[in-house]
């Protein structure tokens, strides 16, 4: 926005009002206006009295019972009480001062009947509520008139996100200060006339009016549906213009060859692909065949049969004279991906060989901790082209990582990178290389629609056949013989042949929650983390030690992975665990991603409260990846009501990641929706949200692709091309497409 929008609220309202506004990070009068009220009260709408809770920074509307000043022996000075209800239940406001008559103004307006909005922190004295100096407004009573005040009286009042030093009707009045003297002539409007008289929409002044000064409650939401759809329009075009952007990029095409590797490879496949594999894979081979980038996005959920997807693109790749290159997030799923490709590909992979197959490629791995002789082997491999697959972790981003005809980028768990290191990647291609971004967390379409929005999408909704489905149960930690029924099981699946997860939140007594290798929707606050004092949150180091010391456990192998661990160590462990010489791996959720041992049939999550759904089904994820039932038992101090306790029942109620993804969605807080995306800088969502509004969302999208189709640099449109600028600075504009 430009203009009288731009001003800063210190030239406006003052530098005393625009220092307490600051507060709550608003500099500007277009800051302030779009600074929304989370709600309106009804004049004549009490708020329950009986629900106020000590320590608590309230407003609440209520009507004046009483106001009384008197002296006071016992310290001196004046005290002036009075009662407010709610019709039933009576709240306490409490005024000091030295001389009585410094109260005489709060008495003459809290006059008995009277009602307004009181803010202030609840107290106790005496088995009483109490708001001590509480700030006030009282309905119609500042009004110019009798007239403007039975005008005020009647309409909803705005209750705004405030704080303790700037109460909401202080807000309200400088929001007022700002609004009304402004013309349509000072509010350049984002929505393009035409598309706003189609809808029916009010302009952004009218919008504002409607929500900061309504007369009704019709008012306040024809004005925040105005607005919202705003959020959505800017959001969308945003996106838009960079699907046009990409498609004007020039690319290699890599067209699918009869009788090469693909095809080498479905013939010595132990298994037919699924019906959705085939069809995906179709698709994908159709994009790459193409001179525009390939940008799709893959996801499936746990077990969906990603990778055999990802590798059939890669070998198509292989097949027109290009290399590939497999980007993972951490050293052991990097490893993991490497072992996995080779064991697919068997004498394929041989290239150079004597075991070779015709026509066969190599798949060489490129991490930070190789040594030199093998990091020098695997540079020179991908440089020469005779690598057609290199597999790596951020390694793969050096300057000294150089590639013959990098073709495709397949970026692995797309959230654990940032934009600058996945665009240094594709910065190693002559042209442009195609791009497939595959990720295991299932993402619901109107989540998809708004964070992938510029990447085209295909979906794995079947399970490869013999997967088994994994029963997952809840253990109420404090609930001593379960627990160690819970270890007696472990030791049965042990003695059927098959291994157990450990998980835990911590490595150590002493280290803080293990937040390396957590994704955007874990560690939530929750309730339950405010209740009763419980026990320290389960560390690896701690419960492994505990565990070799189980009767129940008495002779298995139980050892430990972590983040802290150097890569070697953490191999040794997979392969202890992977053979059997150590069936119990007690580990932080470095292992939730990727690691793929099929014998694997139990996993126990302690302290489960403390993870979200989507990491929780990530975990749950590394069991029944064989042809063996297996169990997930959540040990958990969640209490039944609670939204953790909600979260796990729901993740014991079904394996199906979608659904889940959506019960995430449902029991997440406010703003929290879009992770990492809505924070920093300005809040480009203030009042959309991705499941209620995923009607006006897919509107939107269309809207924004015609508007892009007909105008791509939106010269037409450059209130729209503002918005987008101030709203979606770019750097979170590449991170909201993650292109």
């Amino acid at each position: 926005m430009t203009g009288r929008l731009d001003e800063p609220l210190a030239k406006v309202l003052g530098a005393r009002t625009a220092g307490s506004l600051e507060k709550l990070g608003l500099t500007t009068t277009g800051d302030l206006l779009r600074h929304y009220p989370r709600r309106y009260g009804a004049p004549g709408e009490f708020t329950p009295l009986a629900e106020l809770r000590a320590g608590e920074h309230v407003t609440v509307m209520a009507e004046v019972r009483t106001a009384t000043v008197r002296q006071m022996r016992s310290r001196g000075g004046a005290m002036l009480e009075a009662i407010v209800t709610d019709g039933r239940d009576s709240l306490q406001l409490t005024f000091f001062a030295k001389r009585a008559g410094v109260l005489r103004m709060h008495e003459d307006k809290l006059r008995p009947g009277r009602r307004g909005l009181f803010t202030g922190t609840v107290g106790d004295y005496r088995g009483r509520r109490q708001l001590t100096h509480p700030d006030y407004v009282l309905v119609g009573v500042d009004a110019a008139d009798e007239d403007a005040a039975l005008a005020e009286a009647s309409r909803p009042i705005p209750i705004y996100p405030a704080a303790a030093s700037v109460p909401t009707w202080r807000i309200g009045r400088a929001v007022r200060a700002v609004l009304d003297p402004l013309t349509e002539a000072d509010v350049p409007d984002p929505l393009p006339v035409d598309l706003r008289e189609r809808r029916g929409l009010p302009t952004l002044l009218e919008a504002l009016r409607l929500v900061h000064v309504p007369e009704n409650e019709a008012d306040h939401r024809r004005g925040r549906e105005r607005l919202r759809f705003e959020e959505a329009l800017v959001l969308q075009t945003a996106l838009a213009r960079r699907r046009a952007d990409h498609d004007a990029l020039a690319a290699t095409a890599r067209p699918a060859r009869s009788g090469g590797l693909v095809a080498a490879l479905d013939a010595r496949l132990p298994y037919a692909l699924t019906a959705g594999q085939a069809s995906v894979g179709e698709v994908i081979a159709a994009d790459l065949a193409r001179e525009t980038p390939m940008l799709r996005l893959l996801q499936g959920d746990v077990g969906a049969g990603k990778t055999v997807v990802a590798l059939r693109a890669m070998l198509q790749v292989v097949d027109a004279g290009g290399q590939a290159a497999l980007l993972a997030p951490t050293e052991v799923l990097a490893a993991q991906h490497a072992r996995s490709l080779r064991a697919l590909l068997g004498p394929l992979a041989d290239g150079g060989m004597l075991t070779a197959a015709d026509d066969a490629t190599r798949v060489v791995l490129l991490t930070g901790s190789q040594g030199s002789r093998e990091r020098r082997a695997a540079l020179a491999e991908a440089a020469s082209g005779a690598a057609g697959i290199v597999v790596g972790t951020h390694a793969l981003l050096s300057d000294t990582v150089q590639f013959a005809d990098l073709g495709l980028v397949v970026v692995d768990e797309q959230h654990r990178f940032g934009v600058e290191q996945r665009d240094a990647l594709r910065a190693r291609a002559a042209t442009v290389p195609h791009t497939l971004v595959m990720t295991a967390t299932p993402i619901p379409r109107t989540v998809a629609m708004t964070v992938f929005g510029d990447l085209e999408t295909s979906v794995l909704s079947d399970r490869p056949a013999g997967r088994q489905e994994t029963v997952t149960h809840l253990v109420p930690a404090g609930n001593a013989a379960w627990v160690e029924r819970l270890w007696v099981r472990v030791r049965e699946e042990v003695d059927r042949g098959g291994r157990a997860y450990i998980v835990c939140p911590r490595i150590d007594g002493d280290s803080e929650e293990e937040q390396e290798d957590v994704p955007l929707d874990a560690l939530e606050p929750d309730e339950d983390e405010s209740g009763p004092e419980r026990p320290p949150l389960a560390a690896v180091l701690e419960v492994a030690e505990l565990l070799r010391g189980t009767a129940a456990l008495a002779g298995i192998g139980v050892n430990v992975m972590h983040g802290r661990l150097a890569p070697e160590e953490k191999d040794a462990a997979m392969s202890l665990f992977a053979s059997g010489e150590a069936p119990v791996l007690v580990a932080t959720t470095v292992i939730e991603v990727g690691v793929d041992v099929p014998e694997a049939t139990a996993m126990v999550i302690l302290d489960a409260q403390h993870f979200g759904i989507s990491q929780l089904h990530q975990l749950r994820g590394r069991v029944g990846r064989g042809d063996k039932p297996s169990i997930c038992l959540l040990v958990s101090h969640a209490e039944a009501g609670t939204v953790a306790h909600e979260r796990l029942s729901a993740l014991a109620a079904t394996a199906d990641g979608f659904e889940l993804a959506e019960k995430d969605l449902e029991l997440r807080r406010e703003g929290d929706v879009l992770g990492a995306a809505q924070s920093g800088g300005r809040n480009s969502l203030r009042l959309l949200r991705v499941v209620r509004d995923a009607k006006v969302i897919e509107e939107a999208r269309d809207e924004a692709s015609a508007l892009v189709g007909e105008d791509p640099a939106l010269a037409s449109h450059p209130a729209l091309a503002d918005a987008i600028a101030d709203l979606l600075d770019p750097e979170r504009e590449d991170f909201l497409t993650r292109s």
